[in-house]
């Protein structure tokens, strides 16, 4: 049960009534990262369009797909997946990184995560700029279902809250799990449709590949409507049920061990 009394609930709670304050800090994250720099931030949208450019023509080549479907599907699923990894990846040293801050002003410690996954979504907001452009080149217009974006973006970033925090409290006590978390999103690259088709499985196997991957139904509420489709019922409902039974176990994990975690630092 969740103790609503507890002190790892009442900091998310805190941290939440502050958002502004975790929204303001990831942008100056942003512009720290490129201070002095002539383009910004919208460096991080060039390489982003060259990696996909060089990608999608590579592979569309290789499985010989026609690049007016291959090229929307790869640019959405990339974008989306890069957003994805790097928040997990961050979030192994979430609390680490904010020692400094964590041990001098009285900030709940939720607010960190706040930050950091704020600081993504900005990230997103840049490299989601490419798709449109993507589209104009292969001459695909988008239609009412890109109106699902919203709702879906939203449902994945609630996903990724509970995620980063759970794993920020793990890695923050066992110092090699970052490395493990690391090597575990390398094979969820592979065996999610990220860079190959799901219409490249025949059969029973696109079933026992992509209906048990948490990842590709995380990608697909927004990825479909971006390609004009809807998300399928099973889409929205595995996303769904991950954020409230994955808040659920964080909530409890984190009024256990909420106190011990600056101890960890």
């Amino acid at each position: 049960m969740i103790d609503l009394n507890g002190k790892g609930y009442r900091d998310v709670f805190n941290a939440v009534l502050k958002t502004q304050l975790g929204l303001y800090l990831a942008k100056s994250d942003i512009r720290q990262r490129y201070r002095r720099s002539t383009l910004g931030p919208f460096w991080i949208t060039i390489s982003t369009a060259v990696m996909v450019a060089c990608i999608g023509l590579i592979f569309g080549r290789l499985f010989k797909s026609p690049m007016q479907e291959f090229l929307p599907f790869i640019t959405s699923g990339l974008i989306i997946w890069g957003f994805i990894s790097s928040t997990i990846n961050e979030a192994t040293t979430v609390f680490v990184n904010s020692e400094a801050i964590i041990k001098q002003l009285p900030l709940p410690l939720f607010l960190h995560v706040i930050r950091m996954v704020a600081r993504n979504c900005y990230i997103f907001f840049h490299n989601i700029l490419i798709y449109p452009f993507v589209c104009i080149f292969v001459e695909k217009s988008l239609g009412l279902p890109a109106l699902l974006v919203v709702p879906g973006f939203i449902l994945l970033v609630v996903n990724l809250l509970w995620l980063s925090l759970l794993i920020g409290i793990i890695c923050t006590r066992y110092r090699d799990m970052p490395q493990i978390i690391l090597s575990l999103l390398q094979i969820a690259f592979y065996v999610t449709p990220i860079i190959w088709m799901p219409s490249s499985l025949k059969g029973r196997a696109g079933a026992l590949i992509l209906e048990p991957n948490p990842f590709y139904h995380l990608i697909e509420i927004i990825r479909a409507p971006l390609l004009n489709s809807f998300p399928t019922l099973l889409n929205w409902t595995v996303a769904g049920v991950i954020a409230g039974a994955g808040w659920l176990i964080t909530l409890v994990f984190y009024n256990k061990y909420k106190q011990r975690i600056s101890y960890w630092l």
